[in-house]
């Protein structure tokens, strides 16, 4: 019988149970049996096959097997959908049976997809004259879709995209307020599945390029064996500490989520072995799960994968993908700092201890170890970097295959040296972490694992490879150590087999496959039903329509609106993958808020406005009642899931608060930068701001705080984060001067200097608005020539000055400017002190705390001493 007062002694099948139903939710719960298996192997491993095929230069080696941009969304629709149906029942249940219906249905739906492969030159050149047959297969795509979607997402998404569908053709008998022209039938269905609008747009395009192959990585990964080790470094390192398996699994879920596009599977893959020790040491089971939940959806947050958001914001924002790496790792890293601290916290004020350690290293043998291995990766990396472009230039035609050898010979090196230690590669286990590992002997036994993320990494910095050729080469190398560890391992230390070491290698290699492709069913079918909401964005202009809603009813206020957009997000994300959250929301609100940013003469960068809008919609992944984050920690600790889901959103608030605090201070993101000391100010304050904000979340510091301590912390943390709100008020940034001195200014600014303008006018809707934009002015003689060399026309009309002509995708036309606007005044930045000086206070009043904190910690031992 089971003991209903203590959850935590829940029998292990049926903890097991609960975890796999969550994890049915995002890789589908049937396998099938017989026949069905062998097919349900086989499709998943053909998809990853293709994926790699088409990422690969083969096709253009041998002239074969190419396919457009357009065809291999397709087919990567096609995978997804087939799989959809088969993988995952009509109804909840645990059957591995397939019907009947369920395969004429995935049949339906890869044939509906294959369509634009099939008849893709007849669909071209009769572009707009459909025939009955295309609008057949359009119509039943559609409906397809949405019940893939329904099964592999749940029902949210798919009500989403039947309500966008419905708005498109009921436009005529809406509000007033969101009313449109309205579209017939055959327009949207061809609209939605005929062209590259809708269903096969942008993000289908993006998970086709781009993030199947990054989840591809990850699976392989795992399947090394590289997951084990992340988790066994993590403890052996920070076991010891107090509450030393909570901070392992911060750093071990963080690990895991750099290339891992589901919190879920994070929480699962990880907090199977870290819950338990965290509940060993003290914690609760609901703040043992809460902290897997926290440490597991912010994975998402990190470079380089961010839960496929990267490269969704490459294609949206229109930056390269080491810019969007560049803006988004600051707030990433500190986030996870702060997440450390907070279990630091929790861990003193339960007065727990860490797990202790076999042989203590002294401070000095600390440093030297340490010391030793910074100074050995710095000149380790000098080394290749010089090495391999010395290598380039002797031997250009060669370079790639000497490169590749000496790859080898460098894993080759590691794994020997890896044999050495016991353990290597072994399976974990719960009675493996009963003891706390050695950190030295841990950390070198998979050293291995790291080469491959170290060739991602370079082809992305350093080659400049594409994300998706930089991915193949880094799982080609993947490969290649899935099928050689083994071997190379019983011949190092000589206690095996070659042939079950090479059986093994392959199993691990097809199941890797298989893997990747069943994790990307839920991400294909996501990014494809989304594109049904940027379709109808396209094709009724509620996108200025929201903007009017959103202003209307925020009355302009941006922090109303950054609300509002916030609020959206959680809401939306309680239902949807992170992935289709982002693609909705970012159509929507992303607009809105740089449009009317800048009417409140704010511009707002667009990358500051995406990463805001994917923060709060990965927040909703731990948010009662649905955050399945929640549900897959709370089946493993035995905690209750919305008691879980609560206390980690309570840890997840540091997070909650960044996205405000980067739009409106975009040195955070890196922008603005004036140097390297400009950016040690930056990183440090922003750090220091964020413990502080997490002591004051948790009223815990030196000692447990008093109501005015946990006010003064807030009010220091805000301060941190952002100077110019109290600086502004002392010293204006800027001064306003009338829309007549144009010529005048430009003609005054050197260039490369940027000015910026506010002007008004009526927009394409009819309404009157007012933008500011930021012009940057090339060279010039006269200042006319400037400003149209910079997309800008502007007459001079009596006392005012009109807009003669705009450029096409210039900063003025991209910031909605229209012919005819006036251009009503010029904002210039003023010469004042640096905002950072109202650090001085700020750290002032930190230190006063902290002194007063401490007086009070000594009391309170004392007292303690004298009682005792």
């Amino acid at each position: 019988m089971v003991d209903q007062s203590n959850p935590s002694v829940e029998p292990d099948n049926e903890r097991q149970k609960k975890i796999q139903d969550v994890l049915g939710t995002e890789t589908g719960g049937r396998t099938g049996r017989g026949k069905t298996a062998v097919v349900l192997f086989a499709i998943p491993f053909a998809w990853s096959l293709f994926q790699l095929w088409i990422a690969s230069p083969l096709p253009y080696m041998f002239d074969f097997g190419m396919v457009n941009s357009t065809e291999s969304r397709a087919i990567h629709l096609a995978f997804a959908m087939f799989l959809a149906f088969t993988v995952f029942p009509m109804f909840r249940n645990r059957s591995s049976h397939v019907p009947v219906y369920d395969w004429v249905l995935a049949l339906l739906a890869a044939m509906a997809a294959g369509y634009l492969v099939v008849f893709y030159e007849e669909l071209a050149t009769r572009a707009g004259r459909n025939t009955t047959t295309d609008m057949a297969v359009a119509f039943a795509g559609i409906l397809l879709l949405l019940e893939a979607a329904r099964r592999s997402l749940g029902l949210p998404l798919t009500v989403i995209a039947a309500v966008f569908l419905t708005y498109s053709v009921a436009g005529p008998y809406m509000p007033d307020v969101i009313a449109h022209k309205g579209a017939s039938w055959a327009r949207l269905a061809s609209h939605q599945w005929l062209t590259t609008e809708g269903v096969f747009g942008v993000a289908l395009g993006v998970s086709t390029s781009f993030v199947f192959l990054f989840v591809l990585f990850g699976a392989f990964l795992e399947k090394a064996g590289a997951g084990n080790y992340f988790i066994k470094m993590a403890y052996s390192m920070l076991g010891h500490m107090r509450g030393g398996p909570a901070k392992a699994a911060v750093v071990a879920s963080g690990l895991s989520g750099i290339v891992s596009g589901s919190s879920i599977a994070n929480v699962v893959t990880t907090g199977t072995f870290t819950i338990p020790l965290m509940k060993k040491v003290g914690f609760p089971a609901s703040k043992a799960g809460a902290v897997e939940v926290a440490a597991s959806t912010n994975g998402q947050l990190t470079p380089p994968v961010m839960g496929a958001a990267a490269f969704l914001m490459v294609e949206y924002v229109g930056i390269s993908y080491l810019d969007v790496v560049k803006h988004a790792i600051l707030p990433a890293l500190i986030s996870y700092i702060a997440l450390l601290y907070i279990v630091h916290l929790e861990a003193v004020k339960l007065n727990m201890r860490g797990i202790t350690r076999v042989e203590t290293p002294t401070l000095a043998q600390r440093l030297l170890v340490w010391g030793t291995v910074i100074v050995g990766m710095l000149a380790l990396t000098l080394a290749v970097y010089y090495g391999i472009g010395w290598i380039k230039a002797w031997s250009p035609d060669y370079a790639v295959w000497i490169v590749a050898a000496g790859l080898v010979a460098i894993y080759v090196a590691v794994l020997g040296y890896a044999s050495r230690f016991p353990g290597v590669n072994d399976e974990l286990t719960a009675e493996q972490l009963e003891t706390l590992p050695p950190v030295g002997p841990t950390v070198k036994a998979g050293l291995h694992f790291l080469l491959p993320v170290v060739v991602l990494v370079w082809c992305l910095t350093v080659e400049r490879f594409s994300p998706g050729l930089s991915a193949f080469w880094a799982i080609v190398f993947l490969v290649f150590v899935i099928f050689t560890q083994r071997p190379l391992l019983v011949f190092f230390q000589k206690n095996g087999q070659f042939a079950d070491a090479f059986r093994h290698g392959a199993r691990d290699f097809s199941e890797g496959m298989v893997t990747g492709a069943r994790n990307m069913i839920g991400i294909g079918v996501a990014t494809a039903a989304a594109g049904i909401v940027v379709g109808t964005v396209t094709l009724t202009g509620i996108g200025l329509v929201m903007t009017e809603f959103v202003q209307f009813i925020s009355g302009g206020n941006l922090l109303l609106i950054l609300i509002f957009t916030a609020f959206i997000c959680l809401i939306l994300g309680m239902g949807l993958p992170t992935t289709a959250n982002y693609i909705v929301v970012s159509t929507l609100m992303a607009p809105v808020i740089v449009a009317l940013g800048a009417a409140n003469g704010l511009v707002v960068p667009l990358i500051a406005v995406h990463l805001f809008v994917f923060y709060f919609g990965i927040l909703a992944d731990d948010t009662p009642p649905v955050g399945l984050a929640a549900y897959a920690a709370a089946a493993i600790s035995g905690a209750d899931p919305i008691r879980t889901g609560i206390q980690g959103f309570t840890y997840d608030i540091r997070t909650a608060i960044l996205p405000f605090m980067f739009i409106f201070n975009n040195q955070l993101l890196l922008i603005g930068l004036t140097g390297w000391f400009d950016l040690t100010v930056t990183v440090v304050t922003a750090v220091i701001a964020m413990l502080v904000f997490a002591a004051a979340t948790q009223r815990f510091w030196l000692v447990r705080c008093k109501w005015w301590e946990v006010v003064a912390l807030l009010l220091i943390a805000f301060t941190l984060f952002r100077p110019g709100f109290w600086w502004d008020r002392i010293y204006p940034p800027t001064e306003v001067s009338p829309g007549v001195e144009v010529f005048e200014r430009v003609q005054n600014t050197e260039p490369g200097e940027t000015i910026r303008i506010q002007a008004s006018g009526m927009d394409n809707m009819g309404s009157e608005s007012t933008i500011t934009f930021d012009l940057v002015l090339p060279e010039g003689d006269k200042p006319e020539e400037r400003l149209q060399q910079a997309g800008l026309t502007l007459l001079r009309d009596g006392d005012r000055v009109v807009v003669d002509a705009v450029a096409y995708d210039s900063a003025p036309a991209n910031a909605g400017l229209y012919f005819d606007w006036t251009i009503d005044s010029l904002i210039t930045q003023t010469d004042r002190p640096p905002r950072e000086l109202v650090f001085i206070p700020a750290l002032a009043l930190l230190g006063l705390m902290a002194f007063l904190q401490l007086r009070r910690r000594r009391a309170e031992s004392v007292g303690v001493t004298r009682t005792a």
